[in-house]
């Protein structure tokens, strides 16, 4: 319960959409890479694809989407919503691939999107 304090409802819907989907069929099955326009709006707040981002990147950006999604800025938690949206397809992509695109133990910043998606979700595994 202290794990989901603070935490946005769009961001428990997004994280229960994946981890039911991984409990049914194991692994996510979509294979879907994201768009051109979400690597732009990525790209506009400066965020690295999920591929090529480190634990503390994706640390960093969940604390400040938690706090974009409660701005008075509609446009901002617009934003925050579709980027949370953005990680979560993305984050199905490298699960459905097995995670083997990027090598490099640097570039782990899946698994702390996994992990905060498996603390505030209501379907654990």
């Amino acid at each position: 319960m202290l794990a989901r304090a603070g935490v946005p409802l769009s961001h428990i819907v997004i994280a229960d959409n994946y981890m039911f989907i991984k409990k049914i069929y194991g692994t996510p099955v979509v294979k879907s890479r994201i768009t051109n326009q979400e690597k732009a709006l990525l790209g506009k707040y400066d965020f690295n694809q999920l591929e090529y981002s480190t634990i503390k990147q994706i640390n960093e950006e969940i604390e400040l989407l938690k706090k974009w999604s409660q701005s008075p800025d509609k446009n901002l938690k617009y934003d925050a919503e579709q980027i949370l949206e953005i990680r979560s397809r993305e984050l199905k992509y490298l699960a459905a691939c097995r995670y083997t695109l990027i090598t490099n133990e640097i570039y782990n910043g899946y698994m702390a999107l996994e992990k905060y998606f498996e603390d505030i979700s209501k379907y654990t595994i």
